[in-house]
C-alpha cells in the first residue's frame, strides 16, 4: 500500500483558493452563515473549513443539551410500533435503559454487541450505552454462524441484546447454534464454550407479555432491574466519559479476511454528524425519514446522531427497506429529508402508486453507496421534490463522511463527483511513490483529521497498514480532484464489490469458499448489475478428481454467509488467467462474463 514517506513540502504553501459556499453552521442557528473549502492550488490536496469550531462534548452531552432546547417537540417516530417519542420522553427511556445496564454489571469500556434489524430496540440500545461508556458493537442483521462468532469474539463483547427474527434470519436459532453444550439458565451467567467472553444476552420480544427464548432475558425487562442506586448512579457515569473516549465498534470487511472492528469515538461521531446534516441546512424543524440500517454508520451516525446534534426528528419507516413503507411514511410524517442507496430511490419511485403520495414535504437528503445514475437524480429532484439533495462519500474508518456535495452544487456535479471536502477534514491523492499529483491526475485518496478512527480493535498491524506515522488514512480508492476540489472516485484499488450499497469484499469470501472440501481454487469478483450496480461472481476450480456444480457452491454458501455476499454468478472453471507471478487476473474473468452475461458496464453521468 502507498505511504507517505516523507513530509509534503507543499502543505505551508499560501492558499490559492478560498471557495465559499454555504456549508457549515453552529449549533442551533437558523441560516447558516459562510463558510470555507480551501483548494491548494494546481494539487491534489484540499482541507476543509474551520470556520465552525469541533465539538468537545459526548454524545450523552449532546443528547441533553438537546432534551433541554426540545424537550417537548417529536423526537423519534417508528411508523410501524406506532411509536411517538418526544426529546423528552426518549430520554427517559434511554435514562431507564442505561440504569438497567448497571445494574447488570456493565461498566464503562465493555463492549455490548447489538443484533438486530432497525427498531426502538436498537434505538434506545445506541444511546443507553453511550450513557454508561459501553463500546457498542454493531453487527449486520445479515450475519450468519460464522461471523457472528468472530464478531463476539474479536471484540470480547460481554453482553448481546439481539432480536428475535427478521425476515428469513432466525436469530434464536443461529445464536443457539453456537452456545450449544451450554446449559446455563441464568442469561446474565452465561458460559458458552465459542464465546468465552459473553455472560449476558437479551432477547427482543414481539410483545410486552411474552417471555424471552432459554437462556435469554427479554429487553423489556431490564430497565425494570434498576433501583434508585443505578439511577442516582447514571450523571456521575457520564461526567467520567470523555470526547476521546472509543464508543462504537463498526465492523467493515477486509480485502485480507474477516471482518475487523474500526474503534471510533464520541469525538469522532458527533462532529461527522453535526456536519453531515449541517451541509442540507438541517435545523429542529426537519423531519428525517431513515430506511437505511441502523447497524451502519449511515443510520446511526449520518442519521440519529446527525438528527440529535440539531433537534431534527428521526422517522423510521419499517425494520428493513421496504419502498411502500418508507413513502408511507414519508407523507404521514411530512419528512423533510430522506436517506437511501441509488437503488432504494429508484425502487420508490418505481412503485405503481407514487403518484397517490404527497411529497412536497421533501426538501433534502443524502444519496450514497454507490453511483447515482443522472436519470435517478433527474427524478429524485423533480418528481420526489429533492432538490437540495446531496451526494455523500466516506468510509467507516473515517466515522464516516469525508466528502459532500452542497444543496446548490450543479445535478451534473452531484452525479459525477462525490461533492467537496468536509470541515476540518484535509485530504490528498497521491502517487505510487507517495507524492501528492496535480489537480486532475488519478492516485490512492488519503484523509487525516478528528475524522481518523482509533485505529482496528485489537488489531494493530492492520491499523498501521490503514494509517501512516503522519495519520493520513490511506482509503485505497483510486480519486481524482479537479481545479475547484469537487473529488471523482474512479475506481477502487482494492477490489471492493460495491453491491446495492453494501460494500463486499472479495477476499472475504474466497476465504469462506476455500473451506469447501472440493474446492481447489477460487477468485470473486464484481460484475455490472442495473439493479444493484454490481452482483458478486465467482469462479470456482475443483480439485483434481473432484465434481463439483455452481449449486453446490452457493448452497455452501446460504445461510452461513450475508445474503448479499452469496455469489449471484458460479463459474466452475479448469484453471484461473494468471499473471507470470501467479496473481489473479481479475480483470480479464470481469470481462469474459460481461461478455458471456450480454451485460453493459453502469453509465453514472
Amino acid at each position: 500500500m502507498n505511504r507517505l514517506d516523507k513530509p509534503i513540502t507543499n502543505l505551508s504553501d499560501p492558499i490559492a483558493t478560498l471557495d465559499d459556499t454555504n456549508f457549515t453552521f453552529d449549533r442551533g442557528q437558523n441560516t447558516p452563515p459562510k463558510g470555507r473549502r480551501i483548494v491548494t492550488d494546481g494539487m491534489s490536496h484540499v482541507a476543509g473549513s474551520e470556520e465552525t469550531p469541533l465539538l468537545e462534548c459526548t454524545i450523552p452531552e449532546m443528547l441533553a443539551e438537546t432534551v433541554r432546547n426540545y424537550g417537548a417537540r417529536d423526537a423519534v417516530v417508528f411508523s410501524r410500533q406506532q411509536i411517538r417519542w418526544s426529546w423528552k420522553k426518549f430520554s427517559d427511556e434511554v435514562d431507564a435503559l442505561a440504569a438497567g445496564f448497571l445494574s447488570l454489571g456493565l461498566k464503562t469500556g465493555d463492549r455490548l454487541g447489538i443484533w438486530s434489524p432497525n427498531r426502538p430496540e436498537w434505538l434506545l440500545t445506541q444511546f443507553a450505552t453511550a450513557r454508561i461508556g459501553v463500546i457498542l458493537v454493531t453487527i449486520n442483521p445479515a450475519y450468519r454462524v460464522a461471523e457472528l462468532e468472530h464478531t463476539l469474539n474479536l471484540s470480547g463483547c460481554t453482553a448481546l441484546v439481539m432480536a428475535q427474527q427478521f425476515k428469513s434470519s432466525d436469530y434464536v436459532e443461529i445464536f443457539n447454534e453456537l452456545a450449544a453444550g451450554d446449559d446455563s439458565e441464568d442469561p446474565v451467567k452465561r458460559n458458552i464454550e465459542k464465546l468465552p467472553n459473553l455472560k449476558i444476552v437479551v432477547c427482543m420480544t414481539d410483545s410486552s407479555n411474552e417471555s424471552a427464548p432459554d437462556g435469554m432475558m427479554a429487553f423489556d425487562n431490564v430497565a425494570s432491574l434498576a433501583g434508585p442506586a443505578q439511577r442516582a448512579r447514571l450523571d456521575s457515569v457520564t461526567s467520567m466519559l470523555t470526547p476521546e473516549d472509543a464508543i462504537n465498534i463498526q465492523f467493515t470487511s477486509g480485502t485480507t479476511g474477516l471482518p475487523k472492528g474500526a474503534v471510533l469515538s464520541h469525538r469522532n461521531i458527533v462532529n461527522n454528524a453535526q456536519f453531515t446534516v449541517g451541509a442540507m441546512n438541517f435545523t429542529h424543524r426537519d423531519r428525517l425519514c431513515i430506511p437505511v440500517p441502523l447497524y451502519h454508520c449511515f443510520g446511526m451516525v449520518m442519521g440519529t446522531l446527525g438528527c440529535v446534534t440539531k433537534g431534527a426528528v428521526m422517522v423510521f419507516p419499517g425494520e428493513g427497506f421496504d419502498p411502500t413503507e418508507t413513502i408511507q411514511a414519508i407523507a404521514s410524517e411530512s419528512c423533510t429529508a430522506l436517506y437511501g442507496v441509488p437503488t432504494m430511490f429508484n425502487a420508490i419511485l418505481s412503485l405503481n402508486d407514487f403518484s397517490n403520495f404527497n411529497l412536497s414535504s421533501l426538501r433534502t437528503g443524502i444519496m450514497a453507496g454507490a453511483p447515482c445514475p443522472i436519470e435517478t437524480m433527474n427524478q429524485v429532484v423533480n418528481d420526489m421534490h429533492m432538490g437540495e439533495v446531496t451526494i455523500a462519500y466516506g468510509m467507516t474508518e473515517t466515522s464516516p463522511v469525508s466528502f459532500q456535495s452542497n444543496v446548490d452544487d450543479p445535478i451534473q456535479k452531484r452525479v459525477s463527483t462525490i461533492g467537496r471536502v468536509h470541515p476540518h477534514v484535509e485530504c490528498c491523492v497521491i502517487d505510487e511513490a507517495g507524492s501528492i499529483v496535480p489537480t486532475g491526475e488519478i492516485g490512492e485518496l488519503c484523509t487525516r483529521g478528528y475524522s481518523i478512527m482509533k485505529g482496528y480493535w485489537n488489531d494493530e498491524k492492520r491499523t498501521k497498514e490503514a494509517i501512516d506515522e503522519d495519520g493520513w488514512m490511506h482509503t485505497g480508492d483510486l480519486a481524482v480532484f479537479d481545479d475547484e476540489g469537487f473529488c471523482n472516485i474512479v475506481g477502487r484499488s482494492k477490489d471492493v464489490i460495491i453491491r446495492g450499497g453494501e460494500n463486499v469484499y472479495p477476499k472475504e469470501i474466497e476465504d469462506y469458499i476455500y473451506h469447501f472440501s472440493k474446492v481447489q481454487d477460487v477468485q470473486v469478483f464484481g460484475v455490472p448489475d442495473s439493479k444493484f450496480g454490481e452482483q458478486v461472481c465467482a469462479w470456482v476450480v475443483p480439485k483434481p478428481g473432484e465434481s463439483l456444480t455452481e449449486s453446490e457452491i452457493i448452497d455452501f454458501c446460504e445461510g452461513q454467509i450475508a445474503h448479499y455476499k452469496v455469489p449471484k454468478h458460479v463459474r466452475i472453471k479448469e484453471d484461473l488467467p494468471m499473471t507470470v507471478s501467479g496473481k489473479a487476473q481479475k480483470f480479464k474473468m470481469r470481462s469474459e462474463m460481461v461478455k458471456e452475461l450480454n451485460l453493459d458496464e453502469i453509465e453514472t453521468a
